[in-house]
C-alpha cells in the first residue's frame, strides 16, 4: 500500500484527504516512479473544485512528479532502477495524477532530472516546460517574429519568454513595477506595465501590434488591440469563441496532447542544467497538508510552485 493525496468529492481545499492505495506493476514501456515530491499546478484547483465525470472518484491530482525510478516494464531501455527522474502525467486517467508515493507513467513522459536541480526544482519543469512548447508550436511564429507574453512573472511565462528567445523571436513581456528586473532576468527584450497601459505600452514597442501573443495571464479578448492583423493567440485555460476572432486566430494549447514529448522533456532537462530556466520553488508541504498547498496557490502571487514531498 502506498500513500497518495485524493479529492473524495469536488469542494473546496477541505475534501483533500491523504489515501492508501495499491499501485499496479508497470506495463510494456511503462515505469515506476518512487514520487519524492509532486507540483501542485492551477489544473489540480480545477479538479478538486469540479470533479470529474469520466472517471470514479477518489481523484488523484498532479501533472508533476519527480523522484526515483523503482522499476521499468518491457522493452525499457533508456530508464533503470535508481535512476533520478522527473515525469509528466494526468489526473483524468484510471491511474490518477502524480501526487502518489508511487507513479506508473509511460517512459516516453520520463526524463532525467536536470543536472545541479533539486527534486523539488525538477518537478516544477515537466508540464509548464511542454505547454511552452506546444503553444509556441500552435503560434509557428518565424524568427525575427515578435511575441507578447502575458502574465511574465508567472511559472510558465518563465518557461515560454526564454525558449522563445532560443527560437529567435523577440519577446515583450508584462510586469508589476516590482517584477521587472525578475521578467528582464527571464530575457524579455522589453517589459511593459501589467493591466492599465499594458496595450498602449506594447503597440509603442510595436507599432501595428505584435505577431502573436502567448497568454499566460488569461487577458483574453484585451489583448486584440496589441496584435496586428492576422496575428495569433495561444491560450492555456478556456475560450468562449470562435477559432478566429478579428482577424487573429485562436490557438488553444492541451498539454495533454504532448505528454510523451521525450525530445522536448529531454531539451527542457538540458535547459534547466545550462542555467536558461529558472525553477523556483516556492514552499514544500507533506501530503497531509496538501489543503494549505491549495490555499497558497489560490491565494495568488505566487513564484514558483508549492509541492507535496513525500519522505
Amino acid at each position: 500500500m502506498t500513500r497518495a493525496v485524493a479529492i473524495a468529492e469536488p469542494g473546496g481545499p477541505e475534501v483533500l484527504r491523504v489515501i492508501e492505495r495499491d499501485v499496479r506493476d508497470p506495463g510494456p514501456g511503462e515505469v515506476r516512479i518512487a514520487v519524492r515530491a509532486a507540483a501542485v499546478n492551477p489544473t489540480d484547483i480545477a479538479l478538486r473544485a469540479r470533479g470529474d465525470a469520466t472517471i470514479p472518484p477518489p481523484w488523484i491530482p498532479g501533472m508533476d512528479a519527480a523522484g526515483t525510478v523503482e522499476s521499468v516494464g518491457a522493452g525499457v531501455e533508456q530508464l533503470a532502477p535508481g535512476d533520478e527522474v522527473m515525469a509528466v502525467t494526468t489526473p483524468r486517467r484510471a491511474d490518477g495524477g502524480a501526487q502518489s508515493e508511487l507513479l506508473v507513467v509511460p517512459a516516453a513522459s520520463v526524463a532525467p532530472i536536470p543536472a545541479g536541480a533539486t527534486i523539488e526544482q525538477a518537478a516544477t519543469l515537466p508540464m509548464n516546460g511542454l505547454t511552452a512548447f506546444r503553444g509556441l508550436e500552435l503560434l509557428g511564429l518565424d524568427a525575427g517574429a515578435t511575441l507578447l507574453v502575458t502574465g511574465g512573472a508567472g511559472l510558465l511565462a518563465s518557461y515560454v519568454i526564454p525558449i522563445a528567445k532560443r527560437q529567435g523571436l523577440r519577446v515583450l513581456a508584462d510586469a508589476a513595477p516590482a517584477d521587472e528586473e525578475l521578467v528582464r532576468g527571464f530575457g524579455a527584450d522589453v517589459v511593459v506595465p501589467r493591466g492599465d497601459g499594458c496595450v498602449e505600452a506594447v503597440l509603442a514597442e510595436a507599432p501595428g501590434g505584435v505577431d502573436a501573443v502567448y497568454d499566460t495571464a488569461l487577458m483574453g479578448r484585451s489583448a486584440f488591440p496589441a496584435i496586428r492583423a492576422g496575428g495569433g493567440l495561444a491560450y492555456v485555460r478556456t475560450w468562449d469563441g470562435d477559432d478566429v476572432e478579428s482577424g487573429i486566430t485562436i490557438r488553444k494549447v492541451q498539454v495533454a496532447q504532448v505528454l510523451e514529448r521525450t525530445d522536448w522533456l529531454r531539451e527542457l532537462s538540458d535547459l534547466a542544467a545550462h542555467g536558461a530556466l529558472a525553477l523556483r520553488v516556492a514552499a514544500t508541504f507533506p501530503p497531509e497538508r496538501a489543503a494549505d498547498a491549495h490555499r497558497l496557490m489560490e491565494a495568488g502571487g505566487l513564484r514558483g510552485r508549492a509541492f507535496i514531498v513525500f519522505d
